[in-house]
């Protein structure tokens, strides 16, 4: 059982590292395990990555009860979330906040209004579903921590982006605010989270592969 810092001392954003990184020493002796070449699978399965992956409409409730059913916890998920400053996302998967959020036929109140305008010319009412729009648009091809100031600044493009801030969770919330704030602690928190979810059930023995391609199999 992970030990847990206060909220108190995370709600003062103090670093993260000190915080929630440097109390727990299960972390530090993963970060200084000896690297492994890691097993990949000589399958996938859309129906299991259905069940496990949040999809982009998630409530922050559904995003934590899936990580929590992985191991990982509101540190990991918020950090991992970050993954989410480079990258492309189709109309399909954000269409329902522009168009219909609450089964209302409204956007979401929670988009800021340049920013939705700009979004409804990329995804309209009626099709476009494969129409795309980067996930972080100030800066899409760089790694930095700019996804986390736009959820700031009512930017973050997918429900599940949105949520860790506005979804009544004051974890997730104090977490947005630290990761705007420290690029670096960012970073390091993300890493650490990415150690989290490479030891998530890895394929052992002879179970399936190291590849020489990561996006083929041998």
């Amino acid at each position: 059982m992970k030990s847990r810092p206060s909220w108190k001392k995370f709600a003062q954003r103090r670093c993260l590292v000190q915080t929630f990184l440097l109390d727990r020493p299960e972390r530090r002796s993963k970060l200084g395990a000896s690297p492994r070449k890691e097993r990949d699978s000589r399958t996938a399965s859309i129906s299991i990555a259905n069940r496990d992956i949040p999809p982009p409409n998630s409530t922050i409730q559904n995003l934590v009860t899936l990580f929590q059913r992985q191991g990982l916890d509101e540190v990991d998920l918020v950090a991992l979330s970050g993954g989410h400053t480079i990258g492309m996302a189709r109309c399909v998967t954000f269409k329902q906040r522009l168009y219909n959020q609450n089964g209302n036929n409204q956007p979401d109140s929670t988009l800021e209004r340049g920013y939705y305008q700009e979004l409804k010319t990329v995804c309209p009412r009626s099709g476009g579903d494969n129409n795309r729009s980067p996930l972080d648009l100030e800066s899409p091809v760089w790694f930095d921590n700019t996804y986390y100031k736009l959820i700031l600044w009512g930017k973050g493009l997918l429900t599940s982006d949105e949520k860790l801030l506005t979804g009544s969770l004051s974890s997730t919330m104090e977490l947005v605010r630290a990761c705007a704030e420290d690029e670096g602690q960012f970073f390091l928190q993300f890493a650490r989270s990415m150690i989290e979810m490479g030891s998530i059930k890895p394929l052992i023995g002879f179970n399936g592969e190291v590849r020489k391609n990561c996006r083929h199999v041998n």
